[in-house]
């Protein structure tokens, strides 16, 4: 089954772990021990990840190492860029109604 990113960052969990392996790339027994769920239940978080293409499991040695893609962050980044942009032009248009408002009051 194909998954998109957005059903890997739906759950709780997996923002947790994609948070937690933002900075360095971990094992899964690693990534197991910050949370409060068996290590099955990472893996598959983790399986579910990887399918998004959100997380890529690198070996080295005899252990696997989970690390962020950051090119499928982008694509998170750049559907939120729309509301971004509404966010931002609503901010502005209420900074223009309290200075209207503020210079009305003097």
């Amino acid at each position: 089954m194909r998954r998109d990113v957005f059903q890997a960052i739906a759950d709780p969990t997996r923002r947790a772990i994609v948070t937690l392996i933002a900075l360095q790339a971990l094992t899964p027994n690693a990534i197991s021990e910050h949370f409060d769920i068996t290590r099955q239940a990472v893996s598959k978080h983790l399986r579910i990840l990887t399918e998004c293409e959100l997380v890529e499991p690198k070996q080295q040695g005899r252990e696997i190492y989970y690390q962020l893609n950051i090119h499928k962050m982008k694509e998170i980044d750049k559907w939120l860029e729309q509301f971004r942009k509404i966010w931002e032009k609503r901010f502005s248009q209420l900074d223009d109604v309290l200075l209207t408002l503020k210079s009305n009051k003097k």
